[in-house]
């Protein structure tokens, strides 16, 4: 199986124009299949832009939006396949069923909006459509509901694709399970902002590392409202390598996902063959105290 070129698109868009974005994505699109790339990955709310405030509900769509059939023209047009961010409004997929989620204060007019990111595959199929599930910060709280489901996956050119979003990736568990579901690249859409930046150059490697699989962090860049994003995506290998890192600036970088590679890395870390588990039943316990 070769290496899967996987482009990474450091870019906060146009903010507030999700034209203007689509226009992003499709050079971008166009620079990263010429490299051979099979995979392009775009930040955090990119179809729209992260602070938008009170546009979200305006700029929210149906996983099978506009914003979904224009990205999939673009990903059958280029041959590759898109991971991109944007704000979901409720369609009833993709998720668990109602009963089995938490309203939050995000309804507006008895729907529900999600901080959300979609894979759509090179033939233009959506392979996967995940939810965040913990969510940072006033803004997201006041704006979207979390997601309910962990660990969301798809298969793409041998490899199986997980998706999480930003701040998803700080939480330890969050990631192994999804080591435990056999992902091989985690998919990490995020707006990472200052003075956080050790996230980028420090935990998402060891993330990798620790897992036992390949991490795409991929996120927003500059002044955008009240947030000043820190840049530094990186492609994290399970050595806990940064494999491909980008700087301060708008870039499309690049990296392989090398699929031999990750299977001697397993078979030589003993991470998860010498896990306990019953030593750690303390970690989910509702309470405590």
């Amino acid at each position: 199986m070769p290496p899967l070129r996987t482009a990474l698109l450091q870019s906060s868009g146009r903010p507030g124009s999700v034209a203007g974005n689509l226009k992003v994505l499709d050079e971008a699109a166009t620079r990263a299949a010429d490299t051979g790339a099979g995979l392009l990955v775009c930040p955090e709310m990119f179809l729209t832009g992260y602070a938008i405030g009170d546009q979200v509900p305006v700029l929210a769509e149906p996983a099978d939006g506009p914003g979904a059939e224009a990205v999939a023209e673009i990903a059958v047009r280029h041959g590759l396949a898109v991971l991109y961010g944007y704000p979901e409004r409720d369609s009833g997929e993709d998720g668990p069923g109602r009963d089995g989620e938490r309203r939050g204060e995000s309804e507006c007019d008895g729907e529900r909006i999600y901080n959300a990111a979609q894979l759509i595959g090179p033939d233009g199929t959506r392979l996967a459509n995940y939810r965040k599930t913990h969510l940072f910060g006033g803004f997201e709280r006041e704006w979207f509901t979390p997601g309910e489901r962990p660990v969301v996956q798809a298969e793409l050119a041998g490899l199986r694709i997980g998706i999480m979003i930003c701040y998803d990736v700080e939480f330890p568990e969050n990631v192994r399970s999804h080591s435990l579901a056999c992902t091989d690249l985690l998919l990490v859409p995020t707006a990472q902002m200052y003075p956080f930046q050790f996230v980028a150059e420090s935990v998402v490697p060891v993330r990798a590392f620790e897992n036992q699989m390949y991490v795409a962090y991929v996120n927003r860049t500059g002044q955008e409202g009240e947030f000043e994003f820190v840049g530094l995506s990186c492609l994290a290998g399970p050595d806990g390598a940064a494999r491909a890192r980008a700087g301060r600036s708008e870039e499309l970088v690049l990296g392989e996902v090398d699929g031999e590679l990750l299977s001697a890395s397993r078979a030589a870390n003993p991470y998860l063959r010498d896990r306990r588990p019953g030593l750690y039943t303390s970690l989910v316990r509702a309470d405590r105290s």
